[in-house]
């Protein structure tokens, strides 16, 4: 049976040390990652013998006020408290539909209409839909790739991207904030496995269990043609169909980045307007 909310009260203890929550270390040889489930039980107020219950999964309905000492314990920021909140069943299950692979005509008009690179995203990071810059820009745009699986599987997600580790840890965190606690999805059973066996690092990532809905940040893009390139992301929830993303990235106008991306751009047919 499924345990989620075991799984990551455990990966989330792994990763909390006693020095951050100001407990003394002593001359004792730790046997394990981070902090003990007596020390967790200890800084959340409540017995031992329950926490483990909770970790292995024999009591899956702890109560709202054990479940924020728990955050507290464990150092959660607000997501993650809401996360495990969720996983305990304590907010409504979503009732949106899983999107398909649908792009409406509307929307795929208006990714046209757009001069920087973007794209279209369901929200397992299949890319659905792609301007032309984009596509001719990074090779995890081109609409039928899967963007988790191009940056874990594709050696040149790494070559193109300075910031590689840190643009994979958000894309990992990113996923478990848009499924939430939507455990039994076959289609994202079937993308966590494959990647799993292919990739140690998602492997790695995955059992972190962080949790973090990726709204922008700065992208670092090294190509042949363009050259190195620093862009903003931006991702912005599609209201009209449940689940898909619109991402774009977009240079500093004046940069020397803007200069380039437009040269480049108007090299592959296609208008950009930065100045």
């Amino acid at each position: 049976m499924d345990n989620a909310l075991g799984q990551f009260l455990r990966a989330r203890r792994e990763l909390v040390t006693p020095q951050e929550v100001g407990l003394a270390v002593g001359g004792s040889v730790r046997r394990v990652p981070g902090l003990r489930r007596e020390e967790v039980a200890m800084l959340a107020e409540i017995s031992t013998e329950y926490y483990v219950r909770l970790e292995r999964g024999r009591d899956r309905t702890p109560s709202p006020a054990v479940l924020g000492a728990l955050a507290a314990a464990l150092l959660l920021d607000a997501e993650s408290a809401e996360h495990l909140m969720s996983l305990a069943g304590r907010k409504p299950p979503r009732t949106v539909k899983r999107p398909g692979d649908h792009v409406p005509h509307s929307l795929d008009l208006f990714l046209r209409t757009i001069t920087v690179p973007a794209v279209i995203l369901n929200e397992y990071g299949d890319v659905l839909a792609a301007n032309a810059v984009a596509q001719a820009l990074i090779p995890g745009m081109i609409p039928g790739t899967n963007r988790l699986r191009w940056e874990f599987t594709d050696p040149r997600a790494q070559q193109m991207n300075p910031l590689w580790e840190q643009t994979a840890a958000a894309a990992i965190a990113h996923l478990r904030a848009r499924v939430g606690r939507d455990t039994d999805d076959e289609r994202l059973h079937r993308l966590i496995g494959e990647l799993s066996v292919k990739s140690e690092k998602f492997r790695t990532l995955w059992a972190r269990h962080d949790v973090h809905a990726a709204t922008g940040g700065e992208v670092r893009i090294v190509h042949p043609t363009a050259g190195p390139l620093t862009l903003l992301a931006e991702k912005f929830r599609y209201a009209g169909a449940g689940g898909l993303e619109l991402l774009a990235l977009h240079p500093e106008p004046g940069t020397p980045s803007a200069r380039a991306l437009a040269e480049f751009a108007a090299g592959e047919g296609s208008p950009v307007r930065f100045e």
